[in-house]
């Protein structure tokens, strides 16, 4: 935005429409938010406290278990559950294990951290899988990818459809999954300058953004068997992903995610314009 007469806050926020409110308290909000993520994934990723449910973490931490509970929503945290054991070969993993940045990083703009992940939707017997990535900033679903098997090409697919519209992020989160973890996924996003994120193992919380989403996705979709075939069911997921970015009010951010997004832009430029005057 280039409007050489706004020279203050209050004129910005008249010119977007929007709360002056929104300059000065989401920010300082979304800091106080952050942090208390960060104490509560530090807090599950102690073995003794993997199974705490929002108002033992309240307890543990001394913070109201109202505003812990909304944390863990806004996030996506949920504590861990231990899964029955299967009759599998662990087999030897050689691949290198990334630090997860998320805890030592806040998003700072839109386009700044990305966080992916993929899913499974079964359809009468049938199986396909949606991989997804998400801007954490503004909980857009920056891209998306569809297959009957979930390879590497699955996430990549994703990731260059995502750089495609939008450039390189500055930082791509996920778990630690074989297909995040590959030389190839992993030589691709570190050539193109992203930095590498992954949760720590056994920490699933720690990539709670998408996990929340693939909740809301699956209940506005419905039974994926009422679709007549995969075609119909894509279809659908391609709709559902739609109206999630453009129409869906999304509880933290007040509106829907790409609207915020655009809102968000041109709210950084203004201010950066601003400040320069200053």
């Amino acid at each position: 935005m280039k409007d050489k007469n706004i020279t203050s806050k209050k004129q910005l926020a008249q010119h977007l429409g929007i709360s002056r409110a929104i300059l000065y308290y989401r920010p300082r909000q979304f800091l106080k938010d952050w942090n208390l993520k960060i104490k509560i994934e530090e807090t599950l990723s102690q073995r003794p406290y993997h199974s705490y449910g929002h108002k033992r973490l309240a307890m543990h931490l001394k913070v109201n278990k109202k505003r812990t509970l909304r944390v863990m929503k806004i996030f996506g945290i949920k504590p861990y559950r231990r899964r029955k054991k299967g009759n599998y070969k662990k087999t030897k993993d050689l691949s290198e294990i990334y630090p997860n940045l998320l805890l030592t990083n806040m998003p700072q703009h839109p386009n700044h951290i990305w966080a992916s992940d993929f899913t499974r939707i079964g359809i009468k017997g049938k199986i396909i899988y949606l991989a997804t990535v998400i801007d954490i900033l503004t909980r857009e679903i920056v891209s998306f990818s569809v297959s009957t098997s979930h390879g590497v090409s699955l996430i990549i697919n994703a990731f260059l459809s995502a750089i495609s519209i939008h450039g390189p992020p500055e930082i791509t989160h996920s778990d630690q999954g074989s297909e995040y973890k590959s030389k190839t996924y992993t030589s691709l996003v570190e050539n193109l300058g992203t930095k590498v994120s992954m949760s720590r193992k056994d920490s699933p919380w720690e990539n709670g953004y998408q996990e929340s989403f693939y909740d809301k996705l699956k209940i506005d979709m419905g039974d994926p068997n009422r679709f007549n075939d995969l075609g119909e069911l894509i279809a659908e997921i391609y709709m559902t992903i739609h109206l999630y970015n453009t129409q869906r009010i999304h509880t933290k951010l007040k509106m829907p995610p790409r609207q915020y997004a655009i809102l968000k832009k041109l709210t950084n430029q203004s201010l950066k314009t601003i400040h320069k005057g200053v």
